[in-house]
């Protein structure tokens, strides 16, 4: 694989084993480095070349030429041309510049959601290091402008809500404290590009968090329906320490394993035998037989999501098998959704059984192969296809830019969970030992500064290379209010930008509706074989040929 422990050529080091994405099968919120996602949350553009310049030489050692995945395709580039140059620039050399390639984007059927660059965050859920952490990603997102997804059950979770009860098995939030938090905390930095998205599962559905949302917020959010993601094939856990809240849980309708209301489980627990719960959500659909049910269930959904005044409505759906994918861009395209994320396995999670994620559900690159290939079907018959986002072991700028081309032209987003988490944990534990007053209300988990921090100084504004990006777009006095964390997330933001615009350059596109499957080949046969994009050695091999034989 392309990913080992340690890469020499950037100083970098993955504390356990690397993922295909590069990140550390395990991430820790209290790492102190430092694989490349963690350190671009510092330095960010800087790392996109090698260390010690003016004392080293640097050489390639991937072998993308073994095994089926996204580091399995390579990007191509070409001597000449260029496409997709916004108004004002000309096709000369010093217009043709990397910083003048435009990453901005937009997504929706009918209105449109204008995203500075191609990124959206996982759902952030009701795991509680998504709460713990949640000003660093939603300040981050909404300054960056991209969209922010709050995840299911985070009114149900939260001990403060106040649900009654309502008609047709639905309850009526008259409270829900944790979920305005989320939402307000985006939508006080938003400047029209990005979006606040939230998610709706079996619980939140009865709970009526889509009323609630609709009647305080208006128009503001989109509105996520949740078939499932790329880490389990079951509705989404959380493990919890305490017997009191466990038992809220299980009252409040949620499965909690084991079952807090048994004498013998109070038991266990008493004598310490049982130190934790796990409260697990319920799998949806389970009351239909056809896919002609599922579908009409579905189009009621949305029409109803409709009713209450949502005029943008997404559908997130996991790595289950090609009839549910074809289901899901069907049923997303003739509802005119305004976009579909399909995470692939791989795809990474606050709280799942462990070998369920290794063993189950269609790898990432294989669910987004299929997805371009049934996309294509329905545009054929001159459907107007849903616009669509790729989440599932997504990290670094090269894999975004894959991540596009092999949707190319229906992909407009990818989706990253860990990724984008990671710095602001980072962020999190250096304003922990910078300010420590705050180090409780922000969750930071050092009592000192590293050395892989130290190394680049001892105060923020020397240790993040773009502190003062931030502080010129939020002005000098609202720096106060802006978490470390949500500086490191913008920090890393900036080095995946400018090495998206890099390898767009190389490809002479320069804006990302010019990005087509044709700028990716294929490292090895098989790969070729599962993607339909070509081999390294037959793309433009028949006009080479034609070239030499003039």
């Amino acid at each position: 694989m392309r990913f080992s422990k340690s890469n020499d050529v950037l100083g970098t080091t993955n504390r356990g084993n690397a993922a295909e994405s590069s990140l550390c099968t395990l991430c820790r919120a209290d790492c102190m480095g430092k694989c490349e996602t963690w350190l671009s949350g510092l330095v960010g553009r800087k790392l996109l070349y090698p260390r010690d310049f003016g004392l080293v030489t640097a050489g390639a050692n991937n072998t993308t030429h073994v095994g089926v995945s996204y580091n399995s395709l390579r990007i191509q580039g070409y001597a000449y041309g260029s496409q997709g140059l916004d108004k004002g620039l000309t096709k000369d050399a010093d217009d043709c510049i990397f910083p003048n390639v435009n990453v901005s984007t937009e997504f929706g059927n009918e209105i449109k959601t204008k995203v500075r660059m191609p990124l959206m965050t996982g759902a952030l859920g009701s795991t509680f290091i998504a709460a713990k952490y949640w000003d660093s990603f939603a300040i981050g997102g909404s300054l960056i402008g991209i969209p922010v997804v709050i995840g299911e059950n985070v009114v149900g979770i939260d001990r403060e809500s106040i649900i009654g009860k309502g008609k047709a098995k639905k309850g009526k939030i008259k409270k829900a404290p944790e979920l305005e938090r989320r939402i307000d905390v985006y939508l006080r930095y938003h400047d029209g590009y990005g979006a606040i998205i939230v998610q709706l599962n079996v619980e939140d559905t009865r709970n009526g968090v889509a009323e609630f949302v609709a009647k305080k917020y208006g128009d503001k959010c989109i509105i996520e329906l949740k078939w499932g993601q790329g880490a389990k094939d079951i509705g989404g856990e959380i493990q919890v320490t305490s017997l009191d809240y466990a038992t809220f849980l299980k009252e409040r309708g949620y499965v909690v394993d084991p079952d807090p209301t048994k004498p013998e489980v109070q038991q266990a627990f008493k004598e310490g035998a049982i130190k934790s719960f796990a409260r697990h959500s319920r799998l949806g659909g389970t009351d239909f037989d056809t896919v002609a049910e599922v579908r009409d269930d579905f189009m009621r959904s949305v029409e109803y999501l409709r009713s209450l005044g949502f005029s943008r409505i997404s559908l997130k759906t996991g790595s289950y098998g090609m009839e549910e994918l074809a289901m899901a861009i069907k049923f997303a395209t003739d509802a005119k959704l305004d976009l579909l994320t399909m995470d692939g396995s791989g795809g990474g999670t606050g709280m799942s059984p462990w070998n369920m994620m290794q063993s189950w559900g269609v790898p990432s690159i294989n669910l987004h192969s299929k997805a371009y290939e049934y996309a294509s079907i329905l545009a054929a018959k001159g459907e107007k296809v849903v616009d669509m986002a790729f989440a599932g072991g997504f990290a670094l700028e090269d894999s975004i830019f894959k991540g596009l081309a092999l949707g190319a032209p229906y992909t407009k987003l990818i989706c990253m969970g860990r990724a984008i988490m990671i710095p602001g944990f980072l962020g999190a534990n250096i304003e922990g030992v910078l300010k420590p007053d705050r180090k409780e209300k922000i969750f930071g988990n050092w009592e000192k500064l590293p050395k892989t921090v130290s190394n680049l100084g001892t105060k923020a504004e020397e240790i993040f290379a773009s502190y003062f990006d931030v502080q010129k777009k939020v002005g000098k006095k609202e720096m106060k209010n802006i978490p470390y964390g949500a500086i490191a997330f913008w920090t890393m933001a900036d080095k995946l930008g400018c090495g998206l615009q890099q390898l767009m350059a190389g490809a002479r596109k320069f804006s990302l509706n010019q990005i087509t499957r044709e700028d990716i080949f294929s490292g090895n046969r098989e790969t070729a074989i599962e993607t339909g994009i070509p081999h390294v050695t037959d793309v433009n091999d028949e006009s080479a040929k034609k070239i030499l034989n003039s």
